[in-house]
């Protein structure tokens, strides 16, 4: 591999793409469509279109059955066709910019259970370095054959979404080799800060802007399964400016573990499970609710398949908006999707509230497991879509709910010891640091020191 350092956007670029040179914006636009392997496409690593707008669908209530608003921001426009790509891209480029890693010497090991381990191995390839990721056996084909198209080699673990334990085995392994670097999604904190930064700050603008056109007074929420708990850093900023939003994490009703210390395999591909991760600020958080993995597998399909869309269309649903919801929503899409309906049923949130969550992915992703519950289930009659929107959407109930009381906050942060003290090195006094809150400022307060360092090695190569 090349020696040569490749540098993208800043944190504050990913925000704001306006601010990249016009020179090198152009490049990354024409080169989205036309050459998306090449390096400048970091440059499109944002929620943004060309024309400055936040990718974004608003749920019309024929599909939700609730009158507040809920908002999915849409990950599916990212280079890898997932935001995951802006927490791969963050880590690594924190990494390069402090050194600690170089292309043509280091290998970069990604510890994923899909999306990640995606954006892993195209960030790694467009940036020179070699890539492997790490991912369960059980993900979804379309998962190893986009690493394999980037460029990127994979080895499989045991298991399912739930195996992560597998996964660090691995990643510790190989973390013994030479000139091997494992940029751990779970731990790392410029995940954290990607969304902190990025999704946070433009779902805020989002919101204003659905202000200016009528359509919403409050920020109410942010709702987000946790995977590696990157995305649901997002709630924090969002609820620094909004004191009274709730950030509301979700888990597979398959494996419960921070609602009940549950455990179990579930084919909600990309939330993980069976621990808490490092980078979860878990203090910040006013519930959890778990969804079932069938309810999200057979939701997505109602998105994917004319049944779908024709029941949809008898619900009053209009073409327009069928037509741009068409294959949006992954597995963990409508996972999210389901969660903030709950929570606006159970807040008794209605019109004026907004309530914001977001589509990894798109299903795309999921093809084969679209194919698998075909052959498995039969095909999808309108009568049965109907009763899908009916059973999955506009009833889902508010089982499964547990708030964020001193008691439940003390718990889930107690689980991460069991993870992170006793398998991974971390000490029971970081641990303890991480229940104050100085301790998140500090690591937010590093992104004006990171974006600074990157324009002055970007600058000094330029």
């Amino acid at each position: 591999m090349s020696s040569q350092l490749i540098w993208g956007p800043t944190f504050d670029e990913m925000l704001h793409p306006e601010k990249i040179s016009a020179q090198t914006r152009k490049r990354a636009l024409e080169a989205e469509k036309n050459d998306p392997l090449s390096p400048v496409n970091l440059f499109n690593i944002t929620w943004k279109d060309a024309a400055g707008r936040v990718r974004h669908v608003l749920l019309p209530p024929e599909i939700t059955g609730v009158d507040a608003a809920i908002c999915v921001l849409v990950g599916s426009k990212f280079p890898t066709g997932s935001h995951k790509v802006g927490a791969t891209y963050s880590c690594t480029m924190e990494r390069q910019a402090s050194g600690t890693i170089q292309p043509g010497k280091h290998r970069l090991v990604w510890p994923s259970t899909g999306n990640y381990g995606i954006g892993g191995a195209y960030v790694g390839g467009r940036m020179g370095y070699d890539s492997l990721v790490i991912l369960p056996e059980q993900m979804s084909k379309e998962r190893f054959d986009m690493i394999a198209s980037y460029g990127g080699k994979f080895v499989k673990t045991p298991g399912c979404e739930s195996n992560v334990k597998e996964i660090y085995d691995k990643a510790n392994e190989l973390a013994k080799e030479r000139d091997t670097i494992v940029v751990n999604q779970f731990a790392e904190f410029g995940n954290y800060r990607f969304h902190y930064h990025v999704t946070g700050n433009s779902a805020l603008e989002l919101f204003e802007d659905l202000k200016s056109r009528g359509i919403g007074t409050r920020c109410a929420g942010f709702v987000s399964a946790m995977g590696s708990a990157g995305t649901i850093a997002a709630g924090d900023r969002i609820k620094e400016a909004h004191a009274g939003c709730r950030i509301i994490g979700l888990e597979p009703v398959q494996c419960p573990t921070l609602f009940s210390n549950g455990f179990g395999g579930h084919d909600i591909q990309g939330i993980g499970d069976k621990h808490v991760t490092w980078i979860h600020n878990t203090d910040n958080m006013d519930a959890m609710i778990c969804i079932d993995e069938w309810d999200c597998k057979k939701g997505m399909q109602i998105f994917c398949e004319e049944a779908g869309f024709e029941a949809l269309a008898e619900y009053g649903v209009d073409s327009d908006q069928l037509e741009c919801m068409r294959g949006l929503f992954g597995i963990s899409g409508i996972c999210n999707i389901l969660g903030a309906i709950k929570m606006v049923k159970y807040y008794g949130l209605g019109r004026g509230d907004v309530v914001f969550t977001v589509a990894t992915d798109s299903a795309s992703r999921y093809l084969s497991v679209l194919s698998d519950m075909n052959r498995e289930l039969g095909r999808m009659e309108k009568a049965e879509a109907s009763l899908r929107i009916e059973s999955i959407f506009h009833r889902q109930g508010l089982d499964y709910i547990s708030e964020g009381t001193r008691h439940a906050r003390d718990c889930w942060a107690n689980l991460k010891y069991f993870t992170w003290v006793e398998q991974q090195g971390r000490t029971a006094a970081e641990l303890r640091a991480q229940r104050s809150p100085e301790y998140w400022h500090k690591e937010r307060g590093r992104i004006a020191e990171i974006d600074r360092m990157i324009g002055e090695r970007r600058g000094a190569v330029a």
